[in-house]
């Protein structure tokens, strides 16, 4: 699973948000970025955790962070996400799950019994140059900010 740990540098990575615009790592040199990856829009655990991090907006852009979500849904549900909650970073529609493959986050998942391959909900916190800060893999959805601006 995620191989990626504090101290490496954060891939490189390119892929188009919910309204087909492309963002990439170097597009954030000199903010802090914070990359979270969830298993699917919409759904119970993925909504309170961007929401969360909606409601901490703020305190994220006064400590100069930008946030970036990342699922395998389609730019449509994306779009259909975003706006239903009203957030105000971008999701990233990586249907060829090129940026969650470069993380490291794709692999072997358990649910009620059942094993298959999914997204599994990890945060990375890449600072002004790029180099990983943090790696959060217990992510507390409904208080994942405070997980973040510690």
């Amino acid at each position: 699973m995620t191989t990626l740990k504090k101290g490496d540098k954060a891939p490189h990575f390119s892929a188009l948000d919910q309204d087909g615009q492309a963002h990439q790592l170097a597009d954030y040199a000199g903010k802090k970025l914070v990359v979270f990856f969830y298993p699917k829009a919409s759904t119970p655990g993925c909504t309170a955790e961007a929401c969360d991090l909606r409601d901490n907006f703020e305190r994220f852009e006064a400590n100069n962070y930008a946030l970036l979500g990342v699922s395998a849904d389609s730019a449509k549900a994306q779009a259909k996400f975003k706006d239903k909650y009203e957030f105000p970073f971008p999701l990233l529609a990586d249907e060829d799950k090129s940026v969650i493959q470069a993380f490291g986050v794709w692999g072997p998942k358990k649910f009620m019994g059942k094993e298959y391959d999914g997204i599994h909900r990890t945060t990375f916190v890449i600072d002004e140059n790029g180099i990983i800060d943090e790696v959060i893999e217990k992510v507390k959805t409904k208080e994942h900010a405070a997980q973040i601006l510690k």
